[in-house]
């Protein structure tokens, strides 16, 4: 997850594109609002209440803000597809009923799995559901970082080299109901996601 003093400088960055009028290109306002949706999350951390749909669409409309208004927090109308992926999202007529079946089960059945594995669940899930047209991915990135959090685990990051083992085992997850793969990779990243922490205890893992 991109920390707040790794955004400052994007947020702070004036761009101009013709005449004097200050404006955003895209790239711009994703960093923006992801920095506004990261503050979000933190809020939700300390409040440390269980997830909802109404703080799923907010974290999304956080996302989308100034990029897609019409789109930002409300579930797709249309069908989808995810590129590159074997798995096919339900029918946009069958979102709203998936995500409160994903919202019960985290209640139930999701309450009592180790934290980890309850983070990862939530991930896969909500990415498996596909409930928005845009910004799925960013937005499952952020519901498991605060799933993590509000457990005292570190934000993880997704390393660049295990962007295609992140894929195909997702894909697993979803194709073959098979979330073993899935969930040992997040468990990995979690884990080294203290290694900053070890070092500067001085302790060896």
């Amino acid at each position: 997850m991109v920390t707040r003093s790794d955004l400052e400088s994007v947020f702070n960055k004036k761009k101009y594109c013709g005449g004097d009028q200050l404006k955003f290109h895209t790239a711009d306002f994703e960093a923006v609002n992801h920095r506004e949706a990261i503050f979000f999350v933190e809020d939700l951390v300390n409040k440390n209440e269980f997830l909802s749909e109404w703080q799923i669409k907010s974290i999304h409309q956080l996302i989308l803000k100034n990029i897609d208004d019409k789109n930002a927090g409300v579930y797709r109308k249309t069908n989808v597809i995810i590129s590159g992926a074997d798995y096919v999202p339900p029918d946009a007529l069958d979102v709203e009923s998936y995500m409160q079946r994903f919202i019960n089960w985290y209640q139930t059945d999701g309450a009592s799995l180790h934290q980890v594995e309850r983070a990862a669940r939530v991930y896969a899930d909500f990415v498996k559901i596909h409930p928005f047209v845009d910004g799925n991915d960013r937005a499952s990135r952020l519901l498991m970082n605060l799933e993590l959090m509000k457990s005292g685990f570190p934000p993880v990051v997704l390393p660049v080299e295990k962007r295609l083992e992140y894929y195909e085992t997702l894909d697993t997850a979803h194709t073959k109901n098979d979330y073993e793969p899935f969930l040992t990779l997040i468990a990995n990243i979690a884990e080294s996601g203290f290694k900053p922490y070890w070092h500067a205890l001085g302790v060896t893992p």
